[in-house]
């Protein structure tokens, strides 16, 4: 007798490929309908009353519910929820990003998908991955590898005489946590903008992202020598005069290190406006922990559900995030 089948399948809860996903998706009306199935997964619930129960369909696709008769949509509080744009490019637009093994840039997204401008593409890729992020995620455990690295990216809409500086390239400090595998190999990890190398800067970031009681491997910092009375297992390591090279006392860190910026500078071509880094840092964590997936129509699966969860951001939402950056310095 077989097993209970756990998870979503290939096939029935997500095309398997480009051929199925043209089957399934063809119409705005089937896109609707796997996003109700993706929103509840048990049947209608009412987002004011809380009955579970079959809603009457109104026009317009209102969800209309017969205890309270409160009218509701598929895709209100969600990321499409008062867009213009189809769902059928949506659903497009998230298959080919989670498709591409390095991502994909505004100016690729358009031209695949046929929009009409640049800015329609840009914004739905901070709406996705704004999606990447799965509200309370489990933190990082066991062996955890925690440095800083600074990441060159450049400004490309800003003035380049801003505030008497020659270029618009900016050093940005980027804090970086990695699970250790045993005997080899590394897990998952987290990425975060940090202010400074300071104790105030990098303690708040262990915190958020790593278990109480983990075993945390910095460098010799003294930013971190009050991890130990904060409930982690410390362990220092001190670079300065050592015989052996940071690279390999400290694999897990300068590894990732070294493929987030490969890919700034590969599939964005180091163009990135700092008030949009930790964006484009979720997306990394979101590829990077999930790389050895043997399926991208399961990574569409999830990031669909995680953006049924997650709220709408405004494109003036967006285009203020780099100026709020720019007031902060």
């Amino acid at each position: 007798m077989e097993g209970p089948i756990t998870g979503p399948q290939a096939g029935q809860d997500y095309p398997r490929n480009w051929n199925e996903f043209l089957d399934w998706f063809g119409t705005e009306a089937a896109c609707l309908s796997y996003l109700e199935r993706l929103r509840w997964p048990e049947g209608f619930i009412c987002p004011a009353c809380g009955v579970v129960a079959e809603p009457y369909r109104a026009s317009r696709a209102r969800l209309v519910c017969t205890a309270c008769r409160h009218q509701a949509s598929v895709t209100a509080g969600t990321i499409f929820e008062k867009t213009r744009t189809p769902l059928r490019v949506w659903l497009a637009g998230a298959w080919y990003v989670t498709n591409q093994k390095h991502g994909a840039n505004a100016l690729g997204l358009q031209r695949v998908l046929g929009l009409g401008s640049y800015q329609t593409a840009w914004a739905m890729l901070h709406r996705f991955r704004q999606a990447m992020v799965r509200p309370g995620r489990d933190r990082l455990h066991g062996l955890v590898e925690v440095d800083e690295s600074y990441l060159a990216i450049t400004d490309r809409q800003a003035p380049i005489a801003r505030a008497g500086r020659k270029s618009n390239t900016d050093k940005v400090l980027v804090g970086i946590a990695v699970e250790m595998l045993e005997p080899k190999g590394f897990g998952r990890i987290r990425l975060t903008h940090l202010a400074s190398e300071a104790a105030s800067s990098v303690i708040p970031f262990v915190q958020d992202c790593v278990e109480p009681g983990a075993t945390v491997r910095t460098d010799g910092s003294a930013a971190y020598r009050s991890l130990a009375d904060l409930g982690f297992q410390h362990q220092r390591t001190v670079m300065l005069g050592s015989e052996t090279p940071a690279h390999v006392s400290m694999a897990g860190v300068h590894r990732v290190a070294s493929l987030l910026k490969r890919w700034i500078l590969g599939t964005h071509h180091g163009s990135v406006q700092p008030g949009h880094l930790s964006a484009y840092l979720n997306e990394f964590v979101f590829r990077f922990n999930r790389r050895t997936s043997t399926s991208r129509g399961l990574l569409f699966y999830r990031l669909l559900q995680q953006a049924m969860q997650t709220e709408r951001l405004t494109y003036r939402a967006i285009t203020e995030a780099p100026q709020q950056e720019l007031r902060r310095r």
